[in-house]
């Protein structure tokens, strides 16, 4: 898991504060971290062990979402998302679903093209790219896309992978993951896509050197699916308008970004993804009071704010009667008379005049 305390404790926090016990299995990546988390609320709140774990491969995830709880919250990839909601249904078990993402960011006329750069080059490539909500494919108008693509290169250039102390990236988590930076970036430039920062000699196991890309085609698997690495394709479209359509075309729908002026509002609202930060990237993110979550393959339901802790909640209705009617409307004892005299009433309250 690339952030193994943030993103857990996104469901876990909230459905303890809505009153629950929580079942925590982390990734099968990162079982230590888990065992830090849950060892150290036992700690701190020793009477009250209403915070579990469990660790193993997909079996023992299986396993707990065929075990009786109460909601179910996942991360991770939609395929794996699709089995958990599957295994849940049979016990008709809901679910809160956090999938990948494609994040957009569009660059407008009227943006900061400097600042719109930087925060690219940032959202693309901090953590070695490997942030679901980071930046996975931008598109800048006409008017400022050469000046754009200069700035990102510029600092994308100055950006360097490995593990010394002086390297401003780490390797990739996953060895697989890096099997699928090299097929992204491949497929790329067999498409006749420019690599303008580093190449195919980028990717040299466990680290992945940052790749800038231009004229990349939108049918690309670099445009299309999660890379999950610090793969950065910018296009180049005529208005926001062609960058919105080309942006929502993709099922993908987590998170997103729009640098600019006078439509930048505008364009954020018409973006389809969970969450849109205007000028930055990444913001949302440290705002607790604001819901987290995606739509389309990104999946559904949210997490953190208000929404969160509804999340973890059951909507129960309750009414009670505070003193006896004149009438018993709901009996077969009602007079006659009763239903002429409501008639009456209703049509001379709601009917026209």
């Amino acid at each position: 898991m690339n952030y193994p305390v943030l993103t857990p404790m996104g469901s876990i926090v909230y459905a303890l504060a809505a009153g629950n016990a929580v079942v925590y299995k982390p990734s099968e990546l990162t079982p230590a971290v888990g065992r830090w988390l849950v060892d150290a609320f036992a700690a701190a709140v020793p009477e009250q062990p209403v915070l579990q774990l469990v660790t193993g491969f997909g079996a023992t995830g299986e396993a707990l979402c065929r075990s009786g709880v109460d909601k179910l919250a996942f991360t991770g990839s939609p395929g794996t998302g699709r089995k958990v909601m599957a295994a849940c249904a049979e016990r008709l078990t809901p679910v809160v679903l956090e999938l990948g993402g494609k994040d957009v960011m569009i660059v407008d006329d009227d943006a900061d093209v400097a600042a719109a750069a930087d925060a690219a080059v940032w959202g693309g490539l901090s953590n070695a790219g490997q942030t679901c909500i980071g930046v996975e494919r931008v598109y800048a108008t006409a008017p400022v896309y050469d000046r754009f693509v200069a700035e990102v290169v510029e600092r994308a250039r100055r950006v360097r992978a490995g593990a010394d102390a002086a390297a401003h990236i780490g390797p990739i988590t996953m060895p697989a993951q890096v099997e699928t930076i090299r097929r992204h970036l491949d497929d790329a430039l067999a498409r006749g896509a420019r690599a303008l920062v580093g190449g195919p000699e980028s990717v040299r196991p466990p680290f992945v050197d940052p790749v800038v890309l231009v004229d990349v085609p939108d049918d690309a698997l670099v445009m299309r699916e999660e890379t999950f690495g610090p793969l950065l394709p910018v296009a180049r479209v005529a208005s926001a308008a062609e960058a919105v359509e080309r942006a929502n075309a993709n099922p993908y729908g987590l998170a997103s970004s729009v640098f600019g002026r006078k439509r930048a509002k505008a364009i954020a609202r018409s973006v389809r993804a969970g969450a849109t930060s205007v000028n930055s990237v990444l913001a949302f993110i440290g705002v607790p009071s604001l819901p987290f979550g995606g739509v389309g393959e990104s999946g559904f339901g949210r997490t953190h704010g208000p929404d969160g802790l509804r999340e973890f909640t059951r909507s129960k209705a309750i009414t009670r009667q505070r003193f006896p009617l004149p009438f018993a409307m709901l009996s077969f004892d009602r007079p006659d008379r009763l239903i002429a005299a409501l008639k009456r009433s209703m049509r001379l309250r709601h009917g026209r005049r």
